[in-house]
């Protein structure tokens, strides 16, 4: 069962994410926010799984939300819904650490897998919206190097990137290891080099890099 954290000034909004999730097994929703000042709290009390979080709220919007909920060592993961006019907040966003990007009015189904991905450890970026994204990355530079990492793919053995190609594909770490025939703890060990190598900081910044640089194509 995923434990789903619904965040949204709007309450039909609210209304309308419970029903898609409600609408299949597999999910509970645990907790609702009407604004992102809750966030922190609400997380605490519930243990959510993954917090399906709107980026334009009143008070504090998705992205100022997700910067502060990830200071927590043990925060969950962020997917953020957005609407194709929130380029600035997009990319706030992306600083702050959300695990996945999905358009507000997309098919519950859409969602529901977005959810799912992003719960089991996985990243998720809508082919809808990729290219703003990546435009977000280039103007954010996430991690010390990521602006200047051309030649990160070069730096990557050959298994760190087949396992960068997974991870942009929004695979969990048990889902790259039954692929490779490898186990969880080389899985992460294999993530932690590469984001080194690349100069990123989470799986976020992985997926981008790997849709920016070629190393798989939107909606491949």
């Amino acid at each position: 069962m995923i434990r789903v954290l619904l965040v949204d000034d709007q309450e039909l909004v609210r209304a309308g994410l419970g029903r898609i999730f409600r609408s299949r097994a597999g999910f509970e929703i645990v907790g609702e926010c009407e604004d992102g000042d809750q966030v922190e709290a609400a997380a605490a009390r519930t243990e959510p799984d993954v917090i399906v979080m709107d980026i334009r709220m009143r008070r504090v919007d998705g992205a100022e939300a997700t910067r502060r909920l990830r200071q927590r060592e043990d925060a969950p993961p962020v997917l953020v819904l957005t609407t194709y006019d929130d380029d600035d907040t997009l990319a706030a966003a992306l600083r702050a650490g959300a695990a996945g990007f999905q358009l507000k009015d997309a098919p519950g189904e859409e969602l529901q897998q977005a959810v799912r991905a992003v719960a089991e450890g996985g990243s998720w970026l809508d082919p809808d919206i990729c290219g703003r994204v990546l435009t977000a990355y280039r103007a954010t530079q996430l991690g010390p190097a990521a602006g200047a990492a051309g030649d990160g793919l070069a730096r990557l053995t050959s298994r760190e990137a087949d396992v960068l190609r997974l991870v942009a594909r929004g695979a969990n770490n048990v889902e790259i290891a039954g692929e490779l025939g490898i186990s969880e703890v080389t899985v992460k060990t294999h993530i932690g080099h590469l984001f080194t190598k690349l100069g990123v900081r989470d799986r976020a910044a992985a997926i981008v890099w790997a849709f920016d640089h070629g190393v798989v194509a939107a909606g491949g």
